[in-house]
């Protein structure tokens, strides 16, 4: 790949992980924050200890897409938190065709196929080991 093409690729993969976990933060929080009563409204409910247990895996697969890759400790974890986020997207988008039909299911599958192009490219098209980093001189 040429460099370009990699500096191409790594912008977008850093907007779609940035996105993603704005996306994964706000969803988690919401499950801590809404009351029990407000999530188990709908036509499928769940028990509050599993609905938590979502809540935080999304909280930490947020932070886990981001942290590694800036901190450039443990990088080989982002891919590993695309990767359980898109689980917890197949669940999603299996119970929002069950309950919902395919239709309002659209959005949690895109955001599935997101988090799993972005474990792929985070481990084959552009892997943060090899990103080029920038280190700061003191003056």
């Amino acid at each position: 790949m040429s460099t370009q093409r990699a500096r191409t690729a790594n912008r977008v993969l850093w907007t779609a992980q940035i996105l993603v976990a704005v996306l994964f933060l706000f969803a988690g929080s919401m499950k801590f924050i809404m009351s029990p009563a407000q999530m188990q409204q709908g036509p499928m409910s769940f028990p509050m200890w599993f609905l938590y247990f979502i809540g935080a895996c999304e909280c930490l697969g947020a932070l886990g897409l981001i942290v590694p890759a800036v901190t450039r400790i443990r990088t080989g974890l982002v891919p590993l938190a695309a990767a359980g986020l898109t689980i917890i997207m197949i669940g999603a988008t299996t119970v929002t065709i069950m309950s919902m039909g395919i239709a309002a299911a659209i959005l949690p599958a895109v955001v599935g196929l997101v988090t799993t192009w972005i474990a792929y490219g985070r481990t084959r098209v552009t892997p943060l080991d090899h990103a080029p980093r920038r280190v700061l001189r003191a003056a």
